[in-house]
This record gives structure tokens, sequence and C-alpha cells, in this order.
């Protein structure tokens, strides 16, 4: 590390480069974002759960002032435009594939939840376009609603779709069942509990916005969107919807404010923006308001589970069996398919030594809103069902619930759980260790009583998570059903002043890549932080990517930098060797400099990146000119960091309100690269999981 980096690198609380546009009203957020002639789009929503359209009258909207046009789903469909699609297919355990309502991005004859998109108004304000949605006539026919996930499969409850008889989408099972009841059989204790993990909204800073354009002269259509994996966008868009061909199509993602997993999904707004910028021959925005985004964001969560736990004599545990019913929503999203299953199941050993589990998983519709990845997406489901009966354990056998949790860690690696995941290293009785140190565990006893002189009820919980970040090895979720890869690209481009550009395939929407990807870049070759460049979110520069999701960026993304960086230094060497008269072997690169090892033969970055252009004597057979590298990064497994939070709250009993006495979190996240960003990540992940769990 060169002393220009020595506080920049890997490992140093850096301050994001990219805070300053953002406090300072600087970034650039789609909204931000105005076109030549732009128009503006409001999408005309269903008041009913369930309905039948029985006719649509637009005349009156289209001859409002100020409206440009008026589209239904029949516009959509004359056009030969496919549905939304959902990117994974789930197996059942019958070996069926799983059943797929359509996923019209206009509905034609029915409406399947509150919010389904019914017309959209393009106009020349906002205002006009709301104004002239309210005279659009809708003949509405209400229907019985299904929205209860404990009678939606009775076969009395009214149909979501047709093709799913009984509202099941699919009924998947993980694990071996006849392993897990002969565990059972021989148990000394089975611990039993009910579990409902409630529904969730997302609530990004930023709401979703689309720009969707259209250039005539080259038949180039352009859409700026909120997205997390604006190439995967593109894919659908093209592929599957039919809006263009992939090649006339260009996505830009640009300052993106929060997404939790609500923006990876490929919506019908964005996909009716690009399809009607062609039809009116000018630019359309949207911008969802707040009580928009809660109708049409994709959901989280919403499961119905029960789990049962086999324990011996000494409160070791033997099997795990886990039923649960997943609400999909009235559609599928883009990967809602796989939250509830590979993303939740694979992940129900947790940090326990469980010989035997067996997981059955029915995803059902329902008329409600779809429902798709949220932060965590399907591990913090997991984690919350296995320490909750972890917990349910230790209260029935009288076991400390700190103890029963340490009896029963894994404590051997790398350990091959029943349920698919591989864990390659762990110490989890040192985070939990930690965590009793740092909250005082021995001291409750007396915190506790002390609370009940003051009327005070104390309480403490533990939570001892693992979670499977890096997704994911490409063939391996192509054999469980992914239609991607997930693999990460990257380009790493010195120019000949020495400057470095990185395009990345993954996408930042608040995680800082910024900062800690050009942290990487300037351990790595010496230089200073401010002389890297990351570029991301759009698809005319990056050739592909597959976002941010699955915290798979610093797994994943970072690593096909890191590949492409070797290619980096390893040309560079050989320019160097060339110009300094020496063997490529006897090279030697740190601190930003090559040096020939041995002499005092030296060359600095900036001196050999514009040598590598000018290219003065360069033997041809050996080396080309420039100094540009790419590389793609597939993963060989997941990672899986893991710790252990702790949290102490006192209940006035009265009032019912809630104090958090003490939270204490200690994780166990491998090599840091900044930890500043990481204690602001973890900071966020607490908030949202005490507002699920209070609120």
């Amino acid at each position: 590390m060169s002393d220009a980096a020595s506080g920049e690198g890997i490992g140093q609380p850096v301050r994001r480069k990219e805070d300053y546009r953002f406090i300072t009203g600087n970034g650039h957020y789609t909204d931000d974002i105005n076109r030549p002639r732009q128009t503006f789009v409001y999408f005309l929503r269903s008041p009913h759960a369930h309905a039948r359209i029985k006719s649509i009258d637009t005349s009156a909207a289209e001859a409002a002032p100020g409206v440009v046009a008026v589209f239904t789903g029949k516009h959509v469909a004359n056009d030969g435009l496919g549905g939304l699609i959902c990117g994974w297919t789930v197996t059942s355990k019958d070996g069926t594939p799983m059943k797929v309502g359509p996923h019209p991005i206009l509905a034609l004859d029915t409406v399947r939840y509150v919010g389904d998109h019914v017309a959209m108004v393009v106009a020349e304000t906002l205002a006009d376009a709301r104004a002239a949605a309210e005279l659009i006539e809708v003949d509405y026919e209400a229907l019985p609603a299904t929205v209860s996930l404990s009678s939606c499969q009775d076969g009395k409850a009214p149909q979501v779709h047709a093709e799913a008889p009984r509202n099941t989408c699919f009924e998947w099972e993980l694990g071996n069942k006849a392993e897990t009841e002969a565990a059972f059989a021989k148990a000394d204790r089975v611990v039993k509990l009910d579990l409902k993990n409630n529904r969730l909204i997302p609530n990004a800073m930023e709401p979703r916005a689309a720009i969707g354009e259209f250039d005539k002269g080259t038949g180039i259509y352009t859409l700026h969107t909120t997205s997390q994996n604006p190439h995967v966008a593109r894919l659908v868009l093209s592929a599957f919807v039919g809006v263009a061909p992939e090649h006339k199509l260009r996505v830009i993602a640009p300052d993106v404010g929060g997404g939790f997993g609500s923006k990876i999904f490929i919506y019908a707004e964005e996909t009716a923006c690009v399809w009607a910028a062609a039809k009116v021959g000018r630019p359309i925005k949207w911008t969802a308001d707040r009580s928009e985004a809660f109708l049409s964001d994709a959901h989280g969560r919403d499961h119905l589970s029960h789990a049962e736990l086999a324990l011996d004599k000494d409160g070791r545990f033997l099997g795990l069996r886990v039923k649960t019913i997943a609400n999909l929503g009235a559609y599928l999203s883009t990967f809602s398919a796989a939250v509830p299953t590979y993303l939740y199941g694979t992940l129900l050993s947790g940090q326990y030594d469980l010989p035997a589990i067996h997981v059955e998983v029915d995803g059902v519709y329902t008329h409600t809103a779809p429902v798709d990845a949220y932060r965590g997406a399907g591990r913090p489901e997991a984690t919350y069902l296995i320490e909750r009966i972890v917990e349910t354990a230790a209260r029935e056998t009288g076991i400390d619930p700190a103890e029963i949790r340490r009896r029963n860690y894994v404590k051997t690696f790398p350990h091959q759980t029943p349920v698919i995941m591989n864990y390659d290293a762990g110490d989890y009785a040192a985070s939990l260790d930690a965590a009793l140190d740092a909250i005082d565990y021995k001291g409750f006893p007396a915190r506790k009583a002390e609370a009940a002189r003051r009327g005070m009820l104390r309480g403490i919980g533990f939570s001892s998570y693992i979670e499977a970040c890096g997704l994911a090895p490409s063939a391996a979720v192509g054999s469980l059903g992914a239609g991607v890869g997930l693999w990460e690209s990257a380009e790493v481009r010195v120019n000949p002043t020495g400057n470095i550009e990185v395009l990345t395939g993954s996408h930042s929407h608040g995680q800082g890549h910024e900062t800690t990807f050009a942290q990487l870049v300037a351990s790595r070759l010496g230089v200073p932080l401010a002389n890297v460049e990351i570029v991301h979110g759009d698809t005319d520069k990056v050739q592909f990517g597959m976002g941010t999701y699955g915290s798979r960026s610093g797994a994943v993304g970072m690593s096909a930098i890191a590949k492409a960086l070797d290619k980096i230094e390893a040309k560079a060497k050989k320019i160097a060797a060339h110009l300094m008269e020496a063997a490529v072997e006897d090279i030697v690169f740190e601190n930003g400099v090559f040096t020939v090892q041995g002499t005092d033969k030296s060359l600095a970055w900036a001196e050999l990146s514009l040598a590598a252009y000018t290219a003065h004597g360069f033997p041809s057979a050996d080396i080309e000119p420039g100094l540009k590298e790419g590389a793609f990064y597939d993963p060989t497994n997941f990672t899986f960091p893991a710790g252990c939070h702790i949290c102490e709250v006192e209940i006035d009993p009265d009032t019912g309100i809630v104090k958090i006495a003490k939270f204490v979190a200690v994780d166990d996240f491998g090599t840091v690269i900044n930890p500043m960003i990481v204690e602001g990540q973890v900071h966020g992940g607490l908030v949202q999981g005490i507002g699920q769990a209070l609120l």
C-alpha cells in the first residue's frame, strides 16, 4: 500500500466519497432528470382486491385538458407485449413445475389486488394526468377476495388464478423427511411453535420512478429507472416482455435512494413508460408518491409457520421440521418464488448442529400486493423461526438460553447442513461470549429485580444468526431453478495519466460502492482514492452485470474487480520489465512503484501508465498497447457471516410502552473493507428489525 493510500485502503474507516453530493442536494436521482418535451403519467389503480372489469370508458379523459394519450390493457395486448415474469422456477415435491398465473402490465378483464394497474394517462403535467384519470369510468363487478393464509387453500376460498387450483403455486420441500421422522421418533422432548412473520412494506427514502424515451431516428429506447439491477431489467424487458430488442434498449439507473430489495424487480410502471414513450413519440415520466408506493411496491415476509424441534434428554437438538405457508400475493414478482424456498429453507439450520431437517413450503396466491425480497430476503425469516423455537426450547427445558445455544452450536468446519449449505468457517461461541460480556449477562437478574421493584417488566432476548452472502454460484442456482447466472463482471481501465476507472456490474443504492470499491483499487495499485472512479448503472457503459442484492456486492462484485486487478498488475509488470530491461520475474510492485529486485531501477505508477499508451518499442508479439482488463467472477460457494445479537427491554405493564434498555450486536464478518460503512449497515439493519418487532 502506498503512502497516499495508507489511510484509504482496505480496513480504513474512510468517509464515503459520495456523501458530499448527497447531503448537499447534488445527487442525481431519476426524478431529478427532465427530458425535452417530457410528458407525465398517472396510473389509475383498482380500488378492489378482486373484481371483473366489465367496461372502461376513457373518452372523457382523452378529451380533458393537457391529455396526450390514455392506454388500457387492450392497447398493451394489441401491441403483442408479454406480461411480467418470475425469473426463478420452483418445482413442487411431486415433480410438477410451479403454477404461474398471467401478470399483465395493465389489467385486461380482472383486477387482483388493491392497487392493480387499470389504465395510464399521459399528459402535459402530472396534475393534468391525475385530473383526467378521475374522468375514466370503470364498471367493476366486485368479487369475493382471498386474503387469509390460513384458509386460502381450503378449496372454498375464491380463486386468484385459474391456473393454480386451491390458490397454490407450489408445494416445495427440502431435506430428508425419513431421517427427520426417525430423529423425532427417538426424541426425549419435542418443542412446538406456531409463528406468524408479518407482511412488511418497503419504504426507501426515494420512491420508485421511471422515465421512458424513444428516439425514432435511431430506434433506441432509453429507460431511466430506480433499479438495483439495470442489466437484468433490460434483459427482461427485451427478451420476455418484448418492449425492444436488447441492443436497442438502454437502461440507466443513476443515484438510487435505497432499495432494500424492492427495486430489484421489474414492475409494470417502468415497462409501461418505456413502451408508451414510443406510442406518443415523447418522453414519459412517472414518480410514485408515498401512498402509491405502499400499494404498488412489492411487499416482504408474510409467512405462517408451524415448527417442531426434537431434543434429547441433555437438550441437544436431534431434528427440525417446519411447515410454512408463504404469501406470494396476487402475482409472481421477479424473484418471489426463490425467497420463501431456497433463500429460506436452506438457512433453517442456523448456527446449530442439526442432524436432520425437513421443511415444507406452500407458496400461495392471495388477492394482495405481490410479495418478493425485502432486506435479507428469506434469511431473516429463517433466523426468526429457528431462534424463536430455540428460545421456546430453553424455556420448556429450563436450560439457560445462552447455554442451550452454546451446547448446540456447530463446532467443526467445514460443516455440511441437511439443507444444502456447506459452512466454510466460524466461531459462534466466540461471538456469544463477546455479546454476553458486552451486555453484562451475569448482571441481568439484578437489573430484572430492580425493574420489578419499580413495577416494570424486564426481559432479554437472543439471536444467533447466520447469513448466506455472495448470492450465488451460477451452477448451483441454475440447478435450483434460477433463470440467470449470478456471477459478476468488472472492467478496470487505467488512463494514460494513471487515473483509474472501474466499470462494475454491481449497483450501489446506498452501500457506498464508490468508496469501498475504490479502497480495494487504492490498496492494490497504491494510488490515492481520489484517482479512482467507479462507473455503474448504465447498460451502455457496462456491458453486463447482475446488480446488487443478496449481500453479494463485496463477495462477488469486488472479487470480479480483484480478478481484473490481477490481470492489470500482470500486464503492468510485463511493461515495466520491458522498460527497465529486466525479466518479468524480477519485477516487484509495491506502494505504487515498480522496481527491479536487487537494483535501484524503479518506475512510478504514473510513468508506467503513460508508457502503456505511448507504447514505444513494445514487442508487438508480447505486449499490446494500453492497460485495460476485464474479468467475470463466479463464486464457488456462499460466504457465511454470523454473529450474536442480544436485546434487553423494559415494558411498562400499565401502558405497554417498550423501552430498549440495551442492545448488543457482535458480528463476525471476516475482512472488513470499511468499518464505518459496515457499522452503518448494521445500525440500519437493527433499526429495521426493531421496527418490524415493535410495529
